[in-house]
């Protein structure tokens, strides 16, 4: 999906299934899948549009989501705007990391905004005198120069700043582009795996619902009815005046947002807080709010940027070994505490909860939180890895629970180059079927279960389709060896971000639009995916062999 496992860019043949297992993959050959097809978009018209959007959303600095909803800079937003923007102007893209890496936190935390101090403070909300980032995270270290939020997003930064430097790996040398990110994407990654272990097993929490992208998810609904929501009168939403109600978070939603950023802030933004390997997240103050939970989006996402970090330190000359160890024992955790075998997905984890939360059906007995002992499987096979890994909490952590709800996070981890076989071949199944539809009635991957009496196709992360989560799994299909459904996935995304005038997100039925039009990240992987695929992504077709002769040279 990523990229990072090799600098090397020659073009190689798809690979066949002696190929695959020659190279050292651990999925097999594509099963049956629908037949590839071109997008109708001309590749000249889908850039020149594309570049237009991030042309309009460039502030100097950085690239604003969108002028009128978002007109501040977002966290994850710029990874993937660095992402598209490295095929126009790399030192565009260099520099939209390195204004949102300037406000990081002492801690060590890149906050979800950084504030524009031109916008007026109604423009948005929470705004920055709710955030009061000087003050209350004064303690955690917050830049006293520039206004942030107190909250994080996920952590794609690494692997987007191996993307741009490969675009351009002169000028990222000329500007010493990653040596001066390495400390800071270093100090990111530490933040995540000590203060936010919440678990104790070694997955990164989420301690508000926006820390994890997907805002209003359906997954969220159990542990945010534990939060009482903030009074109506003490805030005003400024996304109505953009959105429709329709396609934005419900007042109740807000109010419960509101509620746990609020108390997040009072309490100093977990300022010397670390849960580390006790699991004592309500303990240390964390999660005071009532919600903390292991997602595996975000730690799917954490681990591809483990090896994007250590293909920054090798061209550092630093030894990476350790950073690609830590990305498989990642992997392995995250299979032992969040995959569920039963229903073939990935689930959140609510670390403040008990058994099986808000379940939608499916075989309850291996989804009731205690699934017992797995049992020992081969090489490659999920059962090998989870071998006396007790279900309920998975690798010595705190157990909290599985939520029942399932969303395209469930899907992500599909990114990652070392997932066993047997789950890589699992999720594939689940993507195709009557959940997501991936290459059936759904035109895009869907945010949510459409089976789920939750989906909703045009609120927000409840249902629409969004570029970023498609992104992801096109890689992911493209890594795993499904490069024909890859290449379906691929044309409907190009498609239908032209026509919906690359929309924040779409209805994933018939990809109409929602949201705000001239959106940053729909215009910027949009104009990533079209690409020649076959150059752009071949370096992935041998990724486990040649990762092990970049470890040795390491």
């Amino acid at each position: 999906m990523d990229r990072t496992t090799t600098t090397r860019a020659e073009t190689r043949p798809r690979p066949t299934a002696a190929a695959g297992s020659a190279a050292g993959r651990t999925t097999p050959a594509p099963q049956s899948s629908p037949a590839p097809h071109a997008p109708h978009t001309a590749p000249a018209v889908l850039r020149e549009r594309a570049a237009r959007v991030l042309a309009t959303n460039w502030t100097g600095g950085s690239t604003v989501p969108s002028r009128e909803l978002y007109p501040h800079q977002w966290s994850w937003d710029s990874a993937f705007i660095a992402i598209g923007l490295r095929h126009l102007s790399p030192l565009r893209a260099q520099l939209e990391l390195e204004t949102l890496l300037s406000a990081q936190w002492a801690d060590g935390r890149l906050p979800h905004i950084v504030f524009n101090p031109s916008v007026p403070l109604d423009a948005y909300f929470p705004s920055p005198d709710f955030w009061r980032s000087t003050t209350a995270g004064r303690a955690a270290g917050a830049p006293g120069t520039v206004q942030t939020s107190g909250i994080v997003q996920p952590p794609v930064h690494a692997l987007a700043a191996w993307l741009v430097h490969l675009a351009d790996p002169a000028l990222s040398r000329a500007r010493a582009f990653l040596p001066r990110l390495h400390p800071r994407l270093a100090a990111w990654h530490r933040f995540l795996l000590h203060h936010r272990d919440l678990g104790g097993a070694g997955l990164a929490a989420v301690v508000h619902p926006w820390e994890q992208g997907m805002d209003n998810s359906p997954c969220w609904d159990a542990p945010l009815s534990r939060v009482s929501p903030a009074r109506p009168h003490t805030f005003r939403r400024a996304d109505l005046d953009h959105g429709s109600p329709q396609d934005r978070p419900t007042d109740l939603d807000y109010g419960r947002y509101v509620r746990l950023a609020a108390d997040y802030r009072d309490g100093g933004y977990g300022a010397g807080a670390a849960a580390g390997r006790g699991g004592t997240a309500a303990a240390a103050g964390l999660a005071a709010g009532g919600f903390a939970v292991e997602d595996p989006s975000f730690n799917a996402l954490l681990i591809a940027s483990e090896h994007a970090l250590a293909r920054i330190t090798g061209e550092l000359g630093v030894p990476a070994t350790a950073r690609h160890e830590r990305a498989e024992r990642l992997t392995r955790v995250l299979v032992e505490r969040l995959w569920d075998p039963a229903d073939e997905i990935f689930r959140c984890r609510d670390l403040l909860a008990g058994g099986l939360e808000g379940a939608s059906g499916g075989d309850g007995a291996a989804r009731d939180g205690t699934a017992g002992r797995a049992r020992s499987g081969g090489r490659g096979s999920a059962a090998g890895w989870a071998d006396g890994a007790d279900r309920a909490g998975g690798a010595g952590g705190v157990g909290g629970a599985l939520i029942g709800e399932v969303g395209v996070t469930g899907l992500v981890p599909l990114v990652l180059p070392g997932l066993p076989r047997d789950i890589a071949a699992a999720l594939v199944r689940t993507a195709c079927g009557p959940r997501f539809e991936l290459g059936g009635r759904a035109r895009l991957v869907p945010s949510h279960d459409l089976l789920s009496p939750a989906f909703d196709p045009q609120r927000y992360w409840r249902g629409p389709a969004w570029f970023n989560t498609n992104w992801l799994l096109e890689r992911g299909l493209r890594l795993h060896g499904e490069w024909e459904r890859a290449d379906v996935l691929r044309a409907a995304v190009l498609d239908t971000a032209v026509a919906s005038d690359f929309a924040e997100y779409v209805d994933p039925y018939t990809g109409s639009g929602c949201g705000a039009r001239g959106f940053s990240w729909s215009a910027a992987l949009a104009l990533d995916m079209s690409v020649d695929v076959d150059v752009d992504m071949n370096v992935n077709v041998t990724a486990g062999a040649e990762r092990d002769e970049g470890a040795r040279d390491e």
